[in-house]
């Protein structure tokens, strides 16, 4: 069969609905990957015994592959609960976990980045340890994190198409049902990717626009 382009365009609103499934997932998973994140990067620079559960954590995740992550939440908490989890708070919560040991590793770095000088000068005016984080240093490491923080909704946004292993109805689901529904594979999947570009590349723009508005280069 060759190429048709009028099939792609009347592939492209089929597959939509998926297209915001993985939306909304990736979305999700990562405000919740930057609370993790946040949480595990403090963890991780504390002085405490925290730091080695912090580094446990991270270290399995970011040393173990996604999809077996995605299938021992969904069949482990599936055991653990005796029922039925739903595909989607099981993709929701394994996305999620994965996100957040890479954003604390890039929150870690930035908070590295904060000149200690900072931190001294926020101590000497009286405030705690808890306030210099929170008030002082996390904000400007925030700041100086947006970049690397959009890589990572970009790379989550591509990742989330694993998911489609435990029946989750996202944008490659909707492009391999379709596929075999119609045997047009090649036009299918072309119109899958090119709504994967325009949403990368869409979140690329509003990063950049982010970096512009609160001048991260400064």
């Amino acid at each position: 069969m060759t190429f048709q382009w009028s099939s792609v365009k009347e592939f492209v609103p089929l597959l939509l609905p998926g297209a915001i499934v993985t939306v909304k997932l990736t979305s999700i998973s990562v405000l919740a990957g930057i609370i993790l994140g946040t949480i595990f990067g403090i963890m991780r620079l504390s002085r405490t015994p925290l730091r080695y559960l912090a580094a446990a954590y991270i270290d399995f995740i970011r040393g173990t592959p996604l999809m077996v992550q995605i299938f021992m939440v969904f069949y482990g908490i599936n055991a653990l609960i005796e029922g039925t989890l739903d595909p989607f708070p099981a993709a929701l919560i394994a996305l999620s976990i994965n996100s957040g040991a890479y954003v604390a590793e890039i929150v870690r770095a930035g908070i590295q980045s904060i000149e200690k000088g900072q931190r001294e000068a926020a101590l000497s005016l009286g405030l705690s340890n808890s306030a210099t984080m929170f008030y002082v240093i996390l904000p400007q490491a925030f700041k100086r994190i947006i970049p690397p923080l959009g890589n990572e909704f970009i790379a989550l946004l591509k990742d989330s198409s694993l998911v489609s292993v435990i029946s989750v109805n996202e944008l490659t689901r909707y492009a391999d049902t379709t596929a075999g529904r119609t045997f047009r594979f090649f036009e299918v999947w072309f119109s899958a990717a090119i709504i994967y570009l325009i949403l990368t590349v869409t979140i690329s723009r509003i990063v950049i626009l982010l970096e512009k508005c609160l001048k991260v280069d400064e």
